[in-house]
């Protein structure tokens, strides 16, 4: 199993090669630009269609597990583990309210995608409460068993030990080298492309309310490339009417309107706000003519919002049972 490259060599070889609007090696095809789109969402499946797919394509969405599994290992950890260790021992399932937990959601989330016969897991972050080792193994057992190929993005919970020292980034990366490794396949942890049936599978990693110019670049190369596109990040994008919280490229976000950084335990978020790559970033994602859909989690709270044509879908909590099915049919 690869590792992932520390921060210099990662944006280093990110970069090499990746104008702005160019395609990276492996990645080039005949341009497809979506004129139109289609969107449709029943309780837990929602359908794109769009001109440029290849085959009818069938996904499963999961995201906010929130696995709190641990064992010895973790004792050295558990003055930064013991808050999210308590917080989703036992929940209830979103839709009939009967008593759950977050094991249980995702050993039924992986089923109804084996039903489903989705040709991909995406899990979309906050698959852990804190990166224990017990956590990870689990998780990695139960989707080996399962025996669907899987993409991951992390989620902010993932890789932080409330309390811990150091900043966001210095923390996820940390945390990505000594824990979640595994979950990644051999993908870049930052940003990955899987083309499935014509359709581009993107996953950005933004657990950290921003995005570098890397990814970026990454994501501009994508829109160039003309494919049909549909983007999964853990946090979702800001959508005007939402509060600062819900979403990443708020122009409110900042340090003044963090209200979460006490319980949670760590850095504020940064004074003067967001980056001018980040604002930039979620207004170059709504303007792409060629993504079907944004999906993410974060929020436990499902939802649906309509930017410049761009459906974006929350996904209910895992740890309440939630999961969503992704069919992508041809326009």
């Amino acid at each position: 199993m690869s590792q992932p490259m520390g921060r210099r060599q990662f944006l280093g070889s990110s970069l090499l090669g990746l104008a702005s609007a160019g395609l990276p090696a492996g990645l080039l095809g005949a341009p497809v630009t979506l004129a139109s789109r289609g969107f449709s969402q029943d309780t837990q499946r929602v359908r794109l269609s769009g001109p440029g797919v290849a085959a009818p394509l069938a996904l499963t969405l999961v995201a906010d597990t929130h696995l709190f599994r641990d064992d010895v290992r973790g004792q050295p950890f558990a003055a930064h583990s013991a808050r999210m260790a308590k917080a989703y021992n036992r929940t209830r399932h979103h839709l009939t309210g009967e008593p759950t937990s977050p094991e249980e959601g995702f050993r039924a989330a992986l089923a109804a995608a084996s039903a489903a016969r989705s040709s991909h897991l995406v899990l979309a972050g906050d698959l852990l409460s804190f990166p224990s080792e017990a956590a990870v193994e689990w998780a990695l057992k139960e989707l080996r068993s399962c025996g669907l190929p899987w993409l991951y993005t992390a989620g902010n919970h993932d890789w932080h030990y409330e309390g811990m020292e150091g900043s966001l980034d210095e923390l996820r990366e940390t945390w990505i080298a000594r824990r979640l490794s595994p979950l990644y396949s051999g993908h870049n942890p930052m940003m990955t492309a899987q083309e499935v049936g014509g359709v581009r599978l993107l996953l950005i990693d933004n657990s950290t309310y921003e995005v570098s110019p890397a990814q970026l670049a990454f994501f501009r190369s994508q829109v160039a490339s003309g494919r049909p596109l549909i983007l999964f990040v853990h946090i979702p994008l800001h959508v005007p009417g939402r509060p600062v919280a819900f979403g990443c490229g708020h122009p409110e976000w900042g340090a003044a309107s963090d209200r979460g950084f006490a319980l949670e335990r760590r850095p504020r978020w940064r004074e003067g706000g967001h980056t001018a790559v980040t604002l930039e970033f979620r207004r170059e994602v709504f303007a792409a003519p060629n993504l079907l859909g944004v999906f993410a989690g974060h929020t436990h709270r499902a939802s649906l919002d309509i930017v410049a044509g761009v459906p974006q879908c929350v996904v209910p909590p895992n740890a309440n049972g939630g999961f969503l099915h992704i069919e992508v049919v041809s326009a």
